[in-house]
């Protein structure tokens, strides 16, 4: 991620719960992905999500040529699902030890439409850090504006 993308107010050092986030994203993944050590699959990536209540909501990617949901779209989805209204925090985790992976620009748009309030684990030439989606996507195209 360019360094100037993000001014310093909007990035925050992850806390323990944060921390833990990640690690529930990467153990998602290694437990659920089905490409070989090198290797494709439809299941790369793992990512996990806390809501307003401390209910944590977990989901995997589906890759298909065709297109698929990240790994975002399905967390946010279960969550729903199981009946959370508000996310609070999000990450996404490649499989084999990737690391945090940055959400993808229809993510981005995604969440920043129907979540503001929404903040990403994101990795940053300073390490993990977290920020508000809106602060991910600038300027971005305002759906709800567009509606009226």
């Amino acid at each position: 991620m360019n360094e100037d993308a993000l001014g310093d107010s909007a990035r925050r050092e992850l806390t323990e719960t944060e921390q833990q986030l990640v690690e529930l994203a990467r153990t998602t993944i290694d437990a659920s992905t089905d490409a070989d050590a090198g290797g494709d699959g439809a299941h790369t990536m793992g990512c996990a999500l806390l809501d307003a209540s401390g209910s944590l909501h977990v989901g995997v990617n589906f890759y298909h040529f065709t297109g698929g949901p990240c790994a975002e779209l399905v967390a946010l989805a279960a969550a729903r699902t199981a009946g959370a209204r508000e996310p609070q925090m999000i990450v996404a985790v490649g499989n084999r030890g990737r690391g945090i992976k940055n959400p993808c620009g229809r993510c981005r748009q995604v969440m920043a439409d129907a979540y503001p309030q929404l903040r990403v684990i994101v990795d940053t030439p300073d390490g993990a850090r977290t920020v508000g989606i809106r602060e991910l996507l600038p300027l971005g195209f305002d759906w709800a504006a567009e509606q009226n």
